[in-house]
């Protein structure tokens, strides 16, 4: 959804124009431009790995934590594994908790409309990719969208703090490559090239292919259910995005945890969401009602 950019704590008119804030582009570029080491650091194996690593996980922060949890409530879960799920979305650098979900279900309310923030159809695909992102109109928490998650205290510290998972990640990614370029040279990596490959390069991994369901799933793939917007159901960006390519099928029925309907429609998010069920971590998986598979 967006990336590292503070949230503003003032309400914001539905008429505000729709404007690039061209200074919070900084960070975004930043962020990018902090990939190129790899032309001269090198790669390992183990940068590759935790750079593979990293990126699943905090997809999965994204995908069941703040879109299937925090937005649409698919499942249900303890207080501690939900501060975990805050925690590892934030990992991703795209905001709060509170920020992300009010506005997936404002999307949700008005999708592929005027109201909507990122509609490729009206409002063009780069804007609806990254550009509605650095557009102040959007910078805005709006509290009374997720009243049922605003009270918690540890919820509002992720949401007011969100770049300190983000961080912590960073460093602890540096300390690990300085200490085995330092003690265990046999791995063949040192702290530049783990931060590099295993937060720069899978950060900017995260972000497009997050953004890729507000642009591309809008206008490539098959549509299913004859929605009143244009999701498409995409098998691609469903493997990159651990299920949620399936987005045809979401849109008509947000509710449900699984994404993809059929067996063959691979959805990595929910084969780990059941795995949790099992241990009794989360519960209460909501499916598509009987009427999904009679198209």
């Amino acid at each position: 959804m967006a990336v590292m950019i503070a949230a503003s704590p003032r309400p914001a008119t539905s008429a505000a124009p729709e404007t690039v804030a061209w200074s919070r582009t900084v960070p975004f570029i930043m962020m990018h431009l902090a990939c190129l080491p790899v032309l001269w650091c090198g790669a390992s194996k183990l940068a590759l790995g935790l750079c593979l690593f990293n990126y699943v996980l905090r997809m999965f922060g994204i995908t069941a934590g703040y879109h299937r949890y925090f937005s649409h409530r698919s499942f249900k879960t303890s207080r501690w594994f939900q501060f975990v799920l805050a925690w590892l979305g934030a990992c991703s650098a795209q905001l709060g908790p509170l920020w992300w979900a009010a506005h997936h279900r404002h999307h949700h309310q008005h999708s592929d409309t005027e109201k909507d923030a990122h509609t490729p159809g009206l409002k063009g695909f780069l804007w609806s990719h990254v550009g509605w992102i650095f557009c102040p109109k959007y910078h805005v928490t709006h509290y009374d969208r997720v009243r049922d998650f605003a009270g918690y205290r540890e919820i509002r510290f992720v949401e007011t703090n969100w770049l300190l998972p983000p961080a912590v990640l960073a460093l602890s990614t540096l300390a690990l490559g300085w200490w085995l370029g330092r003690f265990a040279p046999e791995w063949g990596t040192n702290g530049l090239q783990l931060l590099t490959w295993g937060f720069f390069v899978s950060t900017f991994l995260v972000y497009h292919a997050t953004f890729c369901i507000n642009s591309l799933a809008h206008v490539w793939g098959s549509r299913r259910y004859q929605t009143k917007d244009d999701s498409r159901n995409n098998w691609i960006l469903a493997l990159f995005t651990l299920g949620e390519g399936w987005h045809n099928n979401h849109h008509q029925y947000p509710s449900s945890e699984r994404q993809g309907f059929y067996w063959w429609e691979v959805d990595a998010t929910h084969y780990i969401l059941k795995v949790l069920a099992w241990t009794g971590i989360v519960w209460d998986l909501r499916q598509p009602p009987a009427a999904a598979y009679k198209q």
